[in-house]
């Protein structure tokens, strides 16, 4: 991922815009950005990117330009993460809060823990260590975590903490 925003060192502002498709799974298609379906204005992602419009534009009109750039950007897809309304679908949201989240088998170990204890995995996601400050794993599930199970979970490789939403 490094090598590709490589692209962007001398454009910090351009940057910023990059990293926000990339962290939103917005994909790049015919100059544009969008978000499944939806077009989104240069200036609603100025906005968020906290750059101007044009800066917008020079960065879409970077990435389109650009075979590998747009290799990536064109077949990013947004994912909706079900942690906060977990509960209203009857399940739960845990937050995994690992102590390396470069370690191998967090996720492996959490989801057999469900497993064995018969918990239904509904939604897990993982945030991109190099995306993120403070990456985390989320595990949304079925049904309420039983309190029992946060010990288990707890003891599986490399977590550190876990939040329960």
């Amino acid at each position: 991922m490094n090598k590709r925003m490589e692209h962007f060192e001398r454009f910090p502002s351009q940057e910023k815009v990059a990293k926000l498709l990339l962290k939103h799974g917005l994909r790049v298609h015919d100059g544009r950005a969008w978000c499944g379906e939806i077009e989104l204005s240069d200036t609603a992602l100025g906005r968020a990117a906290g750059v101007d419009r044009r800066v917008v534009k020079a960065a879409l009109e970077t990435i389109q330009s650009d075979p590998s750039l747009f290799n990536l950007f064109s077949n990013l897809r947004s994912t909706p993460l079900f942690s906060e309304v977990a509960s209203l679908l009857g399940g739960s949201s845990i937050e995994i809060i690992p102590d390396d989240a470069q370690t191998p088998g967090i996720l492996a170990d959490v989801a057999g823990a469900m497993a064995d204890a018969g918990i239904s995995i509904r939604q897990a996601l993982v945030d991109d260590p190099e995306m993120s400050d403070e990456p985390r794993l989320y595990v949304i599930t079925e049904t309420p975590v039983p309190p029992e199970m946060l010990p288990k979970i707890k003891e599986c490789r490399g977590v550190k903490s876990i939040l329960i939403h």
